[in-house]
């Protein structure tokens, strides 16, 4: 007991020196934990895209060609664990989530094009019937609806992805290794009275800094009614090449398409005639090269990589 009361009748000096260390203490693991976040050290780049507009919209090349947004039938549920949807000497991108649909891909591509508009470290505040509006969609009560599944849809889709300079230098990694977080397609939202405030990884603009992305035509995209049509006008859009050609496997396989080939083939046909009809491309046609099944097509006046 004595010993306790001792410990109890310290002097008010020590008292307060103990309380002074242990805020310093504090202030130090605080300091500390601010400089180790996920986001301390990320350079905060002003979003600009050139090219976009309230004409066009923008999205990466990589992401273009890959299969993360598809022209998957409504209410089709396709989960993805570290999926491969793009792999090349200078490229590898994986996904976790659920597979992205065409109209995911237009509500994406219009909340890139908003954080362009505000300023660097902003995040951009909409209200949902304006957001609406500038996808193209009516302001119904299911529309709303549609776009707050489709807004968490995005915010739990992650990618990693790596992309390398012919050297075989980094351009950039994000989520290929333990030090460095996933990169999720949305940063994440907040919603209230009518008006999201949208969350975009910073991270994205060093994507679309290295100006390979391709600039999606606004209002034809809004005239296109078969999701395929959409999906290849994404694809027609990474590359500035008059003539172009994919095999009929490697387009139905990026369409995540599960039927048989001949089944893909004439929903092919209906969308390049689609594509046609608006003079994104011309003279469509499907042919055998060394064996396998070739769409060709000329490109018109469909935006193209910048």
């Amino acid at each position: 007991m004595l010993t306790h009361t001792s410990h109890l009748t310290r002097s008010p000096a020590a008292a307060a020196k103990r309380l002074e260390d242990a805020m310093r203490f504090a202030h130090r693991k605080a300091a500390e934990a601010k400089t180790h976040s996920p986001a301390a050290g990320l350079e905060i780049r002003p979003f600009v895209v050139p090219g976009i507009s309230e004409t066009s919209r923008a999205i990466p090349n990589h992401i273009a060609r890959s299969g993360i947004f598809a022209p998957i039938r409504r209410g089709a549920s396709i989960m993805h664990k570290e999926t491969v949807f793009l792999s090349a000497r200078n490229i590898q991108i994986t996904g976790s989530g659920e597979q992205l649909s065409e109209d995911h891909a237009d509500i994406w591509m219009h909340a890139m094009y908003l954080q362009t508009t505000s300023p660097a470290g902003q995040q951009p505040i909409v209200n949902r019937a304006d957001f609406l509006r500038g996808i193209g969609r009516n302001t119904s009560g299911a529309s709303y609806q549609w776009l707050h599944e489709g807004m968490k849809d995005l915010a739990r889709f992650t990618l990693c992805i790596e992309a390398r300079r012919p050297d075989g230098s980094a351009k950039y990694s994000f989520g290929m290794h333990p030090a460095c977080r996933v990169l999720p397609m949305m940063g994440g939202f907040d919603y209230a009275d009518g008006v999201y405030t949208l969350v975009i990884d910073p991270r994205w603009a060093q994507i679309f800094g290295n100006r390979e992305y391709a600039l999606i035509d606004w209002e034809t995209r809004q005239k296109l009614r078969g999701n395929l049509a959409r999906s290849l006008q994404r694809l027609i859009a990474t590359s500035a090449d008059t003539q172009q050609r994919y095999s009929l496997q490697w387009l139905k396989d990026r369409a995540h398409h599960t039927g048989h080939l001949r089944n893909f083939r004439a929903a092919l046909l209906k969308a390049l005639e689609e594509l046609t009809d608006l003079n994104l491309i011309a003279s469509p046609q499907i042919g055998l090269e060394k064996g396998r099944e070739v769409a060709s097509w000329v490109r018109n006046n469909g935006r193209s990589a910048s």
